[in-house]
């Protein structure tokens, strides 16, 4: 009989990332998740240097080398955001696409005092992909990332809400931020603060919660519906925004009352028809309610859970040409690892990765326990048949021998 656990889930990311204590606050990981997390902003000084991250070298190359296309970038000034068609222009011979960035445009804009809102840098920024990715697992939720780039004395947005946790790197320049409490405490994703202006403005006039200047390697942590607006001051001005996209209460209710339902659909009287005539729910809502409850007490909405967290992010880049290489030249010497970011989970003989599923033999069982422990492993160790299949799924990569 297999000695298996039920379920276990890789290591890997968590090895060695510690970025939210490391680069992010000033104080330990439990004070922050009992004190500060989803409650409270925080101001963290001197957090460190985030150049390695990202710099005005960063923005330039990438508007005017990188061949970036709409929604990557966005334009805005004093509130008010560019239409595209105003930043971008066909790509040329060979790359006629509309909505590319022109360079001269974006330049006379910034010159103008509008912010440069470089978006999905997680996506596009090598350095920003590795450390977002790092972030996101440490904290159990979701991490994007976006520059602003903002000229001396301008403001790109008015005071308003995210519907996202935030963290504010300030990588170059200086810039002031003006914080009040929320309108609308711990909005969800689709209760944004447009839907509430008068009271967002309303707020923005009274007295701040925080009134502040960040520089260079300063940190601010901001929960989702705090007001805040922010103006450069002297100098152009450059900072990332890490959003956390957190998951709710709300949302796992939400996944909980889908795995009732599915229930509900195997009882035939669920599936019945309401009375000939019926105008209203009637006597019936008594039966339904008392069905639902039941289902909602026997539900497992745990794997709704990991299928939502495996859709909401990506594996770390995979390079086709390495991984070819790695399997014409793979032997019982070779080094892999598992693929980081992949959210692989090992239920009974099922490995479910953010890369699709397989189906393990009794004997593969050992071998994929080992994967999951994040570390380098020989591919004769793991067996080559298995981590051949695995190198072909995209599940294991080659590692630095």
């Amino acid at each position: 009989m297999s000695t298996v656990p039920r379920t276990l889930r890789d290591t890997a990311p968590d090895a060695g990332s510690r970025v939210l204590e490391a680069r992010l606050i000033g104080l330990g990981r439990e004070e922050f998740a009992a004190e500060v997390w989803g409650r409270l902003p925080l101001l963290t000084r001197g957090s460190g240097d985030f150049s390695d991250l990202f710099s005005a070298s960063a923005v330039d190359e990438l508007v005017s080398r990188r061949g970036l296309r709409t929604p990557f970038v966005r334009v805005a000034k004093d509130g008010v955001t560019a239409p595209e068609s105003s930043y971008t222009s066909p790509g040329g011979v060979g790359a006629s696409v509309a909505d590319q960035l022109d360079d001269t445009a974006l330049w006379r804009s910034f010159a103008d005092g509008s912010t440069l809102v470089l978006q999905a840098l997680h996506r596009t920024w090598e350095p920003v992909t590795d450390f977002t990715a790092r972030l996101g697992t440490e904290l159990g939720h979701p991490v994007q990332a976006n520059a602003y780039v903002t000229p001396p004395q301008s403001r790109g947005f008015d005071d308003h809400y995210d519907v996202h946790d935030v963290f504010v790197l300030q990588v170059a320049g200086t810039k002031r931020w003006i914080v009040h409490e929320p309108v609308h405490p711990a909005p969800l994703r689709d209760q944004p603060w447009t839907a509430r202006r008068a009271a967002v403005a309303e707020a923005a006039r009274s007295e701040a919660y925080l009134d502040t200047v960040l520089g260079p390697g300063d940190v601010l942590y901001l929960p989702r519906g705090w007001l805040h607006a922010a103006e450069a001051l002297g100098a152009v001005t450059i900072h990332l925004t890490l959003g956390v996209h957190t998951w709710t209460r709300h949302a796992l209710a939400r996944q909980l009352a889908e795995a009732a339902l599915a229930l509900l659909r195997e009882d035939v009287e669920m599936r019945g028809s309401l009375p000939l005539g019926a105008d209203g729910p009637g006597a019936d809502i008594d039966l339904v309610r008392r069905r639902l409850v039941a289902a909602l007490a026997e539900a497992d909405p745990t794997p709704r859970f990991h299928r939502a967290r495996r859709d909401q992010a990506r594996p770390a880049p995979l390079g086709p040409l390495a991984q070819l290489g790695a399997l014409d030249g793979l032997a019982p010497d070779s080094p892999v690892r598992l693929r980081e970011a992949l959210e692989a989970r090992l239920g009974g003989h099922r490995l479910t990765t953010r890369v699709g599923w397989l189906d393990l033999s009794e004997a593969e069982l050992p071998s994929a326990l080992q994967i999951l422990d994040g570390g380098t492993h020989l591919a004769g160790e793991l067996g080559l048949p298995l981590a051949e299949r695995l190198l072909r799924a995209g599940v294991l990569v080659p590692a630095e021998s």
